[in-house]
């Protein structure tokens, strides 16, 4: 980790992240951290940010390519997200783009004519596109300022999501160094930390790490008894406001969303298995404040950028605590008080564990060298760290914070 001071924002600097913050976001502020990563992008200082759920580590990446008119890349896992992203900015008259399979061949075409004619200035790509040769080979020709690793624990087989295909992001350093390389992500132990430094080939990076802790959340651990009107009770706590039920399958969230509906309940379900459109509708629908209820699996919820959520209610068991972490973060963004449940069950883990050690499509292609053997075994630890979380008495805070590697300074929560 670096000894070195991190660069500052002077005020001339300063001002103009005010103004391109106020033109396209019509915010009059930052947040915690956010200058200090805004200014080591500004001064091709690698680095690595971990800034919580509602921290606004998006902006990091997206306001300096607005401040000396270069071209930066984002790698991120998701095409929804990565659609979501890019609509928003282009909606607010941003010039970003991306690149995915799931676009047609013409769509790809003038995203590639953009490039050439220099009016993007934030490309969005999958890890598995930014490491094809033909395309680095047209990265160069454009003379990437910045790249901007997304969901960076991603790369770490130590993380709660590790995925292979980020593991080949270490070639960036050797094709590109003179770019400087940014890693954020929302969630990493200090384990997970260093393995991201180490992995992207990080040169003296700046380590920005906000605070874990979320002093305005409630979080109640209950043993799951009648889950349905247990879920139904902890949203009649909060009526007409906004909640999202998390649940571990997808006919969890079809079912239990039906349910509510039939008691009165402005609710919809909401996994990666559903329609794009259809998706995209629930998504807007909860965004606008037309739904009250979002019952999903873990694919709802990232790039949500809804405050005054003041309930997330976990009807199944979250496979780690950094999911926990992920996931409840989106209550109270506003920064008043919101309720956190989970409903434990030892049977929960027990599915969860079916579902880790069943061998996933294409893994024989990832089995190289133990790899998935690896991985899988990781994934059955961070399970058993957070049954340990559920069934420990002891302050939800405290736990939180000091898994995450920091000091919880209150005597208790």
């Amino acid at each position: 980790m670096s000894s070195q001071p991190y660069p500052a924002l002077t005020p001339a600097i300063a001002t103009g992240v005010q103004d391109v913050l106020r033109r396209y976001w019509g915010y009059e502020s930052l947040l915690p951290m956010q200058a200090e990563a805004i200014a080591c992008a500004l001064a091709s200082r690698d680095s690595l940010t971990v800034l919580p759920t509602g921290g606004g580590k998006s902006l990091c990446y997206q306001i300096p390519p607005m401040m000396d008119s270069r071209l930066d890349v984002v790698v991120s896992p998701l095409i929804a997200l990565m659609k979501d992203q890019v609509d928003g900015l282009r909606e607010a008259g941003y010039p970003a783009a991306a690149l995915h399979s799931g676009m047609n061949a013409a769509e790809r075409d003038a995203v590639q004519a953009a490039l050439l004619a220099r009016t993007v200035s934030l490309l969005f790509v999958s890890p598995e596109r930014l490491v094809m040769d033909d395309f680095i080979g047209a990265l160069k020709r454009l003379e990437v300022g910045r790249f901007a690793i997304d969901e960076a624990h991603c790369i770490s087989q130590w993380g709660h999501d590790f995925r292979p295909e980020y593991r080949q992001l270490s070639a960036l350093r050797q094709h590109f160094p003179a770019a400087s390389i940014h890693a954020y992500t929302a969630t990493a132990t200090p384990r997970v930390r260093d393995d991201i430094v180490q992995q992207l080939c990080l040169r003296d990076p700046a380590i920005l790490v906000g605070r874990f802790d979320r002093p305005n959340l409630i979080y109640r651990i209950l043993p799951k008894q009648d889950m349905r009107q247990q879920t139904a009770d902890a949203i009649g706590r909060h009526p007409g406001e906004a909640a999202i039920v998390y649940c571990l399958s997808r006919k969890d969230t079809e079912s239990l969303a039906a349910w509510l509906k039939t008691r009165g309940v402005r609710a919809a379900h909401y996994h990666a298995g559903m329609e794009t459109d259809e998706r995209h509708r629930t998504q807007d629908a909860f965004a606008e404040e037309k739904l009250d209820v979002v019952v999903a699996t873990v694919a709802f919820g990232m790039g949500i950028d809804r405050s005054n959520v003041r309930c997330v209610v976990h009807a199944s068991l979250p496979k780690t605590i950094e999911h926990y972490q992920q996931e409840t973060g989106r209550a109270g963004r506003d920064g008043l008080e919101a309720e956190c449940i989970l409903f434990y069950s030892a049977g929960d883990v027990m599915r969860w564990k079916a579902i880790m050690e069943k061998p996933r499509e294409g893994q024989e292609e990832q089995a190289a060298g133990g790899e998935a053997d690896a991985a899988r075994a990781v994934q059955i630890e961070l399970l058993r760290r957070i049954q340990r979380f559920c069934t420990t008495a002891r302050c939800r805070h405290r736990a939180l914070s000091e898994y995450f590697g920091q000091e919880y300074a209150r005597a208790n929560c």
